[in-house]
């Protein structure tokens, strides 16, 4: 089982220039990526966004940055930013603002489109595919942290569904009681509307009809049946995030049925229970690839 949650960094030499890869993943119900690329990269946009396929879900933070060495340093687009300049100028004085001409300058050498690289040259096959081996490694890290943080949330599941099991083994005890405190309230009944002579086999009749419909036993062995096959879902199937959130819908319409049918002070509480227990899965299920 994974999370939707990851991040990995690796930093690669190539040539002269150093390319720093990080990729962050939180929860989504889709797949969305964003990916920002220096000007030399962005020729290989597709390519990488066909990598990240493999992610299946989440939201998608990709970055390459890089540090040229010194025989690569960057250089200013002297006619790119004689034209920055001057629009920035024409525009301060189209609004009647006296422009600043040290500022203005300042943002201009603040655009990142202004600098290039001395070799501006884009990578050779051998080299992109050298960088492309890396950025492959950095998904695998990802991939791990994904793993690592899955692991820790079946931890997590297993714990909260060990003790919804917990409090349905304890509603048994409490129904015999259930089923006397149901004929005393039927008895009660009869005794305040004055009936004096009572059939005793219509009033068993009846009873039984009352007890059916707050029969819980269906429930209850639906809700057992529910637990089991969310454990096995999450130890067995992957990208199993959207079955496991049917399957809790499913827990929680079994919790209810039982709480509504209750009609009994301890079962209720059990019921709190347990749907403050399923509460706590469903607020990270929304993590789950």
């Amino acid at each position: 089982m994974k999370s939707m949650t990851g991040f990995a960094k690796w930093q690669y030499n190539l040539n002269e220039t150093k390319y720093t890869i990080e990729i962050k993943t939180l929860n989504s119900k889709q797949l969305d990526a964003n990916v920002k690329l220096p000007a030399d990269l962005r020729e290989h946009e597709l390519e990488i966004r066909s990598m990240l396929n493999s992610l299946e879900r989440g939201k998608v933070d990709f970055v390459i940055s890089e540090e040229h060495g010194a025989s690569t340093a960057s250089h200013i687009d002297n006619e790119l930013a004689r034209q920055r300049y001057n629009e920035l100028v024409a525009l301060a004085n189209d609004l009647g603002s006296a422009a600043d001409e040290k500022m203005l300058l300042g943002i201009v050498l603040q655009q990142p489109d202004i600098w290039t690289a001395a070799d501006d040259a884009t990578l050779s096959d051998e080299e992109w595919k050298s960088l492309a081996d890396a950025i492959r490694k950095t998904i695998c890290d990802l991939e791990n942290t994904r793993l690592l943080e899955g692991n820790i949330l079946e931890k997590d599941f297993v714990k909260h569904l060990d003790l919804i099991e917990h409090y349905l083994g304890q509603i048994p005890q409490y129904e015999s009681e259930r089923i006397d405190t149901a004929k005393e309230r039927m008895r009660t009944m009869l005794a305040d509307a004055a009936v004096k002579e009572v059939d005793q086999n219509r009033f068993e009749q009846e009873l039984i009809y009352y007890l059916e419909k707050l029969d819980i036993t269906e429930e209850k062995v639906r809700l057992k049946k529910h637990l089991d096959y969310f454990r096995e879902v999450m130890k067995n199937e992957e990208g199993s995030g959207k079955k496991l959130g049917f399957i809790a819908q499913e827990m929680g319409r079994e919790i209810n049925t039982t709480g509504s049918k209750a009609n009994h002070v301890e079962i209720q509480r059990l019921v709190v229970a347990m749907k403050d227990e399923l509460e706590k899965i469903k607020e990270q299920l929304g993590n789950i690839l």
